[in-house]
């Protein structure tokens, strides 16, 4: 039977919180702590496989217990409570190791669905140990899963390491700078932290840095007034004032103009726009989410980027592996994109031989999942038959 066991100082809300959960759960005991020293001693004593921890206590505090449990047993899920809704000690908490973090009073699917991810957590980690080695096989696509839904497909410990990520990160309003090659999936990244995030029913505004023109990057991120230059016949909204409640994606923000990049650091200090042309400020609650391929430290030094702006967007940093770093997923991904080829193109079904996989596993894939997206295309077309082999893929790969 698993065990939860629930840290809370104040008994009603402690209470409140057993009863809540053991109507949700089946085969789960919830077990009790008032205080942290006696949270540690049943938490290094006992099996215990999620705690539900109260940061506000007399010391020790639940952040120290956090840090304290995770240096001892490491597979222990950690899942954090607070009334104050502090961004900083969320972030901190994540870093620590805490798989999710939410506010008091906690919404009541939001807590049964942390509790219920960190038991298969738990799960899935005694599977992988119980694994034994198989035959290696073509590989078949799952798409039951949240990542799955939004295309992010993989098993590769890179990919699952960063998915892993996002399920801590989302939940809060931390800022995220999304860092990877072109193609690897930062965009897939974006709309998973914002489609688990508690922002998930409002916008989700798109801004692609690179390609509105400098002069007008500012009209478009904080709108304009009526007259405010020749073109403006009426009043513009800009993409902030579109994601108020929501989030705003930045994408290849090194591309930004200095000048944009003052403004929209202001608006991250201040939490307010002003419209070009205009003479009033506009408050905005905004979660920034930002993407580059670019070195933005390197573009620091060379003068391109302010540094106070980089430290304001990266509170978290998501690192997207390359798929030269994941070589074990190009089957599972070939097997998804030959799927979505087949019913988008209206061809015939087709399958793709297990030599014809390893020879796309060694390939180097500069162009990144973009690029092994559109291969597999081409070979669903190209290919004669109902099958993909291994010469197709070396005659049509275009390397």
């Amino acid at each position: 039977m698993a065990k939860v066991l629930i840290v809370e100082d104040e008994s009603a809300v402690r209470r409140v919180l057993v009863d809540i959960l053991s109507s949700s759960f089946e085969g789960v005991e919830f077990l009790q702590a008032d205080c942290g020293s006696r949270a540690l001693e049943v938490l290094l004593t006992e099996k215990i496989d999620v705690c539900l921890c109260d940061i506000k206590m007399p010391a020790p505090d639940g952040v120290e217990v956090l840090s304290r449990v995770v240096k001892e047993r490491p597979g222990l899920a950690f899942v954090m409570l607070s009334g104050h809704g502090d961004i900083e000690t969320a972030v901190d908490c994540l870093k620590k190791g805490a798989v999710d973090y939410l506010c008091k009073p906690p919404d009541l699917p939001r807590l049964v669905g942390a509790i219920r991810y960190a038991l298969s957590r738990d799960k899935e980690r005694e599977v992988a140990d119980k694994k034994v080695s198989v035959e290696k096989t073509v590989p078949t696509v799952v798409n039951d899963d949240f990542f799955s839904s939004m295309g992010m497909i993989g098993e590769s410990r890179a990919i699952r390491s960063m998915q892993d990520m996002i399920r801590r990160v989302a939940p809060t309003d931390a800022r995220v700078l999304v860092l990877g090659e072109n193609g690897s999936g930062k965009e897939l990244v974006v709309r998973s932290v914002h489609a688990l995030s508690q922002r998930r029913d409002r916008a989700l505004v798109e801004v692609n840095c690179a390609a509105i023109p400098a002069d007008l990057i500012e009209s478009e991120l904080f709108g304009h007034e009526k007259g405010a230059f020749t073109t403006a016949v009426k009043m513009h909204k800009g993409r902030f004032e579109q994601a108020d409640g929501g989030t705003l994606f930045l994408d290849e923000v090194g591309d930004m103009s200095l000048a944009a990049q003052a403004k929209v650091l202001r608006v991250i200090q201040e939490g307010r726009i002003m419209r070009v042309g205009g003479d009033k400020d506009i408050d905005v609650d905004v979660r920034i989410i930002a993407a580059t391929n670019q070195d933005l430290k390197e573009m620091i030094k060379q003068g391109r980027f302010r540094e106070d702006l980089y430290h304001r967007l990266s509170v978290i940093e998501l690192k997207v592996p390359s798929l030269r770093e994941r070589r074990e997923d190009v089957g599972l991904l070939a097997i998804y994109f030959l799927e979505r080829a087949v019913k988008e193109n209206k061809l015939t079904s087709k399958n793709i031989t297990s030599s014809a996989l390893e020879e796309l596993e060694s390939k180097e894939w500069r162009g990144n999942v973009r690029q092994l997206q559109n291969v597999i295309e081409r070979l669903s077309i190209l290919s004669m038959g109902d099958e993909i082999s291994v010469d197709d893929v070396k005659m049509f790969s275009g390397e």
